[in-house]
């Protein structure tokens, strides 16, 4: 199974976000016992990086980023994939860049807990448990 990791699931766990860091935290640690299987979108780390540095620091949220890559590989994207975003009948123009990405590094799935937002995605979205829960 190919898993495309949501900002939203990174920021949890590097945030500790209440109820939603412990799954988040299980998925990656899942991930990390089988690196290859786990991407990222390329502006998932320009986000995540402007998001999370205010509260780890710069030099933190780097190294984060660096150790993340031990095991998760970002997406290999181009033009025609934002072209192919932009396409897409979804309300969030960041989301269908986050679908973009996981057709572009063919993914069965996307880890994120706003599923709901994905709707219209021609990828499914679960929540990083019920991911989790696949993988184990």
């Amino acid at each position: 199974m190919i898993i495309l990791v949501d900002t939203d699931v990174l920021i949890d766990m590097a945030l500790d976000r209440g109820e939603h860091a412990p799954p988040a935290s299980a998925l990656l640690d899942a991930l990390e016992q089988r690196p290859g299987i786990g991407f990222v979108a390329w502006h998932t780390v320009s986000n995540f990086y402007y998001l999370v540095a205010p509260a780890r620091g710069r030099t933190g949220t780097k190294q984060f980023v660096l150790d993340l890559t031990q095991f998760i590989r970002v997406s290999p994207t181009a033009t025609g994939d934002l072209r192919f975003a932009a396409q897409l009948d979804m309300k969030d123009f960041e989301d269908a860049m986050q679908v973009a990405a996981a057709v572009a590094c063919h993914a069965d799935v996307i880890a994120t807990r706003n599923t709901r937002d994905y709707s219209k995605s021609p990828i499914r979205a679960e929540t990083p448990r019920a991911v989790l829960e696949k993988l184990l």
